[in-house]
């Protein structure tokens, strides 16, 4: 047995979703299975068993398939810090940043990276998915691409191409997709996926007939749209004014209303789904100052470029309205770098190389960038005695806090960490609401300040619970609505012997054509799982209701 990658139309068609319930249904059938993702660039990051971040979508897989995530499921990944710029981060360390114009100078390193991760892989489990970045049909990214058909060619991988049909002229994307590509790679594309369609998939099948006529290649199934699917979004959250999830009604008389800005270059985001999880609590992210004004709890998320964010702030007017809200005494929550935003002062040579920049004042500390990143999963206990876990990923550490001032959470050799000033609190700790007694009392709190006196938490929300529904529910969609057959001939055998060229694809241009720009490299346009803003506010929201996505 081999494996698979799973490409995409576009970004955000439903690779990473797809992928996860792939590796799930194959670890019901008793598959040794693990996820791949050579190439990935996002700002929602997890922290791998062995110490190094990867992205996000890489642990929802590695959960799909019952193991610890791991820096091998996602060998390359890069942060971006503005348009031009990213992080890179190799086997899950930081090894520096590049631009989108010089990235071709590591790339070859890279590419031995990649490749001997995924041999490694393919040699101690049975079945790798694979899941490529952005589109394979960029041709103008082609040359050197590690994510997509150069990764399928250099491993001899066939290709699925999932497509979203909800952005409309999906049978166009799936058939120029494979048009655009040289013969060589057209003869890894093995078939087509429709995700995301709503409604009676019979009325498909004219068009679902005429494209395997066309190409000579099966669609293998319809995924239906989900209202299920909305937790551990990685791409985007470009749906300003929309509310997260799927809220229950609450358990008291009263809602919470939760307010999380958008931050520019926001990452880890997703740590607002746990509250969002909690029956009561409605959670809307904004760019809006005048949504700040009526909500009981602000969020101010992560973000891998906290002092431009901070000025992006002000110059919006949300650092006024974040004011504000405090100097009502309602609370407010700064995670991560938006932590280091509620400070007095931030040092910053490292991110952003601005020097020393004013916080907002709304905690007695500051915060100094160094050199090397922190990373860890990290267990403690707060406000009170409420057990919590998380995970830190920063550059910026407090280099000074006021004496006296209470730690949010306390390590267990009494060290403390974040900040709690009256109705304002920080922590450096990602994932750390999604515990479910720290949340429960973390939302207690807030609503006493916030007046919601008839909020009341749910005592039986289980967010791991949730995140275990949600990747049956990937599971489910794929064992109902794909050629569970034919996937597996897929994975077992290869790409079939003899598909046709469409049309005479467009041949990849020279590696050292003037102008061209590796596959996934941290420019604004078609980089790696984000489109629109390498920050990841382009595209369709990965958090909002979907498909497989």
């Amino acid at each position: 047995m081999s494996g698979l990658l799973v490409a995409g139309t576009t970004s955000d068609a439903g690779k990473s979703m797809l992928t996860a319930g792939i590796c799930r249904w194959l670890r019901r059938r008793g598959v040794d299975v693990a996820p791949f993702k050579a190439q990935n660039m996002s700002n929602n990051s997890a922290i791998a068993v062995d110490g190094g971040e990867i992205g996000r979508a890489q642990a929802l897989q590695a959960y799909a398939c019952g193991l610890e995530p791991s820096v091998r499921f996602n060998p390359v990944l890069l942060k971006p810090g503005s348009d031009r710029q990213s992080q890179v981060v190799v086997l899950g360390q930081a090894t520096g940043y590049i631009g989108a114009r010089n990235y071709h100078e590591i790339k070859d390193r890279l590419r031995g990276t990649v490749l001997e991760t995924l041999r490694e892989l393919r040699a101690k489990h049975e079945v790798v998915i694979c899941e490529g970045a952005g589109s394979p049909a960029e041709i103008n990214l082609r040359a050197g691409d590690l994510a997509n058909m150069g990764l399928a060619r250099a491993a001899d991988l066939p290709v699925i191409v999932v497509g979203d049909i909800d952005r409309g002229g999906v049978f166009a994307a799936l058939y120029g997709t494979l048009a655009l590509l040289d013969a060589e790679d057209q003869a890894l594309i093995s078939g087509f996926v429709i995700n995301k369609f709503r409604g009676d998939s019979g009325l498909l099948q004219p068009g679902v007939d005429s494209l395997t006529e066309l190409t000579g290649r099966p669609t293998l199934g319809v995924v239906p749209w989900s209202t299920e699917l909305w937790l551990d979004g990685e791409d985007s959250l470009a749906y300003d004014g929309r509310v997260l999830g799927r809220p229950a009604a609450p358990r008291g008389g009263q809602w919470l209303r939760v307010a999380v800005v958008r931050l520019p270059r926001v990452s880890n985001a997703t740590d607002a789904e746990a509250f969002a999880a909690e029956p009561g609590v409605q959670v809307r992210l904004t760019v809006e100052p005048a949504d700040l004004a009526d909500v009981d709890l602000v969020v101010l998320p992560g973000t891998k470029s906290t002092v431009d964010d901070l000025q992006w702030l002000r110059e919006r007017g949300l650092a006024d309205a974040v004011l504000a809200h405090a100097a009502s005494g309602r609370p407010v929550l700064g995670i991560c770098g938006g932590f280091q935003m509620l400070s007095e002062r931030i040092f910053d040579d490292v991110e952003s190389r601005r020097g020393a920049a004013p916080g907002l004042g709304l905690l007695p500390v500051e915060v100094t960038f160094a050199d090397r990143k922190t990373l860890g999963r990290v267990t403690g206990t707060g406000l009170g005695s409420q057990p919590v876990r998380g995970y830190e990923i920063h550059h910026g550490v407090v280099s000074r806090a006021a004496e006296g001032l209470t730690p949010l959470i306390r390590l267990a050799d009494g060290t403390g960490e974040g900040a709690v000033s009256g109705n304002v609190f920080g922590t450096h700790w990602h994932g750390a609401f999604e515990t479910d007694e720290f949340r429960r009392a973390f939302l207690t709190e807030a609503a006493r300040l916030a007046g919601r006196h008839g909020f009341q938490v749910a005592p039986d929300t289980s967010f791991a619970a949730l995140r275990e529904r949600t990747v049956d529910v990937l599971g489910d969609l794929v064992e109902e609505h794909l050629d569970t057959t034919a996937l597996w001939r897929l994975i077992e055998g290869g790409a079939p012997s003899g598909l046709p060229t469409v049309v005479p694809g467009l041949r990849a241009p020279a590696p050292s054509a003037p102008r061209a720009e590796p596959a996934s490299a941290p420019s604004p346009v078609a980089a790696g799982d984000v489109s629109g803003s390498p920050g990841g506010a382009g595209g369709g929201s990965a958090m909002v209701d979907r498909g497989v996505s």
